[in-house]
């Protein structure tokens, strides 16, 4: 896949009702202490779209935003609006910078696990004011494009007001049906400036700290625990192996029986060490 600058603009819609069109941002702090990520997906066939905020931060609760029947933005501008929810993803350079606004109301969950059964807990007000900056050029994923960032900016959560300063990776995907969900998925950057994408289906892309990025190859192990967080986690990359460890972790339902759990997490191997994410497909643990 080839990417232009046009790609990054809404892609017109077909007619299947499966089709959608999703753009996936996420960051966090060089020692895992803050991270989040942002998720806006268009349902045309539907008539709806997705919006997902998490908030995560080590030793405390997680906050979360998800929302699966919002209206469909009424113009080209990515913004969309519903009961105690505002947010805008804006290309403000393509294929270099994009911004997310948030004003919502969430609910605090002190145990992830929650989310499964009702997402019930404390609510509060999320704000978020995010950049993020390209830190390599684009690198083609299945069913569209991801480019690891630098982003800053600032959150509002509750009465609290947190400065970040970051790395993450942006995703822009489209099609139908939706693309297809990966058993796993990891993104993260590591000391030595080294920033890698890597899923399930074998692909991977490594950006060195100077030159061009160079695709690869992946693999990865995961050992669920009992409530169906992640445990311990391996990922390699060509021939290097990186132990993962969760360092919070966020349950974000996709319906009854499906799901996703996304990790905050440490990266170590060798000599180097990083902070990312890691992300499985699963669902609610059997009891």
């Amino acid at each position: 896949m080839t990417t232009q600058p046009a790609d990054e603009r809404r892609h017109p819609a077909g007619s299947e009702a499966s089709w959608e069109e999703s753009w996936y941002f996420d960051f966090v702090s060089a020692g895992a202490d803050l991270g989040g990520f942002v998720r806006l997906a268009l349902r045309p066939g539907e008539g709806r779209a997705w919006y997902w905020a998490y908030l995560l931060r080590r030793g405390r609760a997680v906050v979360a935003v998800r929302d699966h029947e919002v209206d469909l933005p009424r113009g080209p501008a990515l913004e969309v609006r519903s009961a105690g929810l505002w947010a805008e993803v804006t290309c403000e350079t393509p294929m270099d910078h994009w911004s997310a606004g948030l004003e919502a109301f969430g609910v605090a969950l002190e145990d992830p696990t929650e989310a499964w059964r009702g997402e019930r807990g404390d609510p509060v007000a999320l704000g978020l004011d995010m950049e993020w900056e390209a830190a390599g050029g684009p690198g083609a994923v299945p069913g569209g494009y991801a480019q690891p960032s630098a982003v800053h900016g600032e959150v509002l959560v509750g009465s609290e007001r947190l400065e970040t300063d970051g790395r993450g990776w942006r995703t822009h995907v489209w099609g139908s049906p939706g693309p297809p969900p990966a058993p796993w998925w990891a993104g993260f950057h590591l000391d030595d400036g080294t920033a890698v994408c890597a899923w399930s289906l074998g692909g991977a892309w490594v950006y060195p700290p100077e030159g061009a990025p160079v695709p690869s190859s992946a693999r990865a192990g995961t050992d669920l625990r009992p409530d169906g967080l992640v445990g311990d986690a391996v990922v390699s990359v060509e021939d290097r192996e990186l132990a993962v460890a969760p360092v919070a972790q966020a349950v974000v339902p996709v319906d009854g029986s499906a799901g996703l759990v996304r990790a905050m997490c440490s990266f170590s191997g060798g000599d180097r060490s990083g902070s990312g994410w890691y992300e499985v497909r699963t669902g609610p643990p059997r009891r």
